[in-house]
């Protein structure tokens, strides 16, 4: 095989991708976009798999639509001399299977070169949440007697109030919000629409937010965004990472947090007190309630925790 850039390694880049790969590539984002309504980023990294192993193939004059499964077998191999982890290999995996299911259903190739190939297993890792004593800290960081202040508290207590993802939160518009009734409309992966509760400290925030400190950062300028810099731009998720990495090291936190933790800990502490796995789902916007299921373990390890602390036969 020739030179290629593999995630992970140093060398060069030799063979380009042709504008028949191409095309057909563009021709697979479409159909998942359509039918799916993937985000971009999720599209993005379809078309990232794909590119470089259209590149990889290549390197032996193979082109795309005439991959076998030894060369689909080759690829992972590579990919795993380079020390790709067993996460990586399964997503990638999975786009070529896709990929190659739409070649067929196209009537492009009759056989799917990837349908034998196993995936690799992976352990399911527990999602990492704050206890409710570091939530409450953080909550509490924002200097609310400024403008920026009382942004960063409207986000932070919506966010853990009504489970946001970070890209929901970010992307809020005025007509997504019912201050009067206290929901939020979403549209989550897969285009599915779900409406979440705010809770009434997270209202009250948002409300004075809206009524004061949304109209200073704005300046008179317009926009449907809720959430707004100081320039009177969109909030971004990388502003947000970095704002609530501010508020975390200014109340001593120690655990490594992300914006995504706040979901983590959503769920986990409505499990703590009682909720509905089925509830917790809804308010997710989670297809399969098996991927909700993994909070209930998170839950009982806390549980346990607790026990061996404060029992005595702990």
């Amino acid at each position: 095989m020739c030179a290629l850039k593999l995630p992970g390694n140093r060398r060069a880049i030799t063979k380009k991708v042709t504008d028949e790969d191409e095309n057909l590539i563009d021709r697979f984002i479409d159909r998942l976009w359509m039918e799916r309504g993937l985000s971009p980023n999720t599209l993005a990294s379809y078309r990232s798999d794909l590119v470089l192993f259209t590149q990889w193939l290549a390197c032996s004059d193979v082109r795309l639509l005439r991959a076998g499964r030894r060369d689909i077998h080759d690829y992972l191999a590579d990919r795993l001399a380079e020390n790709s982890r067993p996460r990586s290999m399964a997503r990638l995996l999975s786009s070529l299977r896709q990929f190659f299911r739409f070649m067929c259903r196209e009537g492009l190739r009759e056989d799917d070169p990837s349908a034998l190939i196993e995936s690799p297993r992976l352990g399911r890792g527990l999602p990492k949440s704050l206890s409710e004593s570091d939530v409450e800290s953080l909550l509490r960081s924002p200097d609310t007697d400024t403008v920026l202040g009382l942004r960063d508290r409207a986000m932070l207590e919506l966010m853990y109030a009504s489970g946001l993802r970070v890209s929901e939160l970010v992307t809020l518009v005025l007509e997504q919000i019912s201050l009067q009734r206290g929901l939020v409309r979403l549209l989550g992966k897969g285009n599915r629409e779900r409406l979440v509760p705010m809770g009434e400290e997270a209202l009250d925030w948002l409300q004075s937010y809206m009524a004061t400190a949304r109209e200073d950062l704005l300046k008179g300028r317009r926009t449907d965004a809720i959430f707004v810099t100081s320039r009177g731009t969109s909030m971004t998720r990388q502003a947000f990472w970095y704002l609530i990495k501010r508020h975390a090291e200014k109340n001593g936190i120690t655990v490594p947090l992300s914006p995504h933790m706040l979901r983590h800990s959503f769920a986990t502490h409505l499990l703590n007190h009682g909720a509905d796995l089925r509830v917790v789902q809804m308010l997710l916007g989670h297809n399969d309630l098996s991927t909700t299921q993994i909070y209930t373990h998170v839950a009982k390890e806390r549980l346990k925790q607790l026990h061996a602390k404060h029992h005595m036969r702990g």
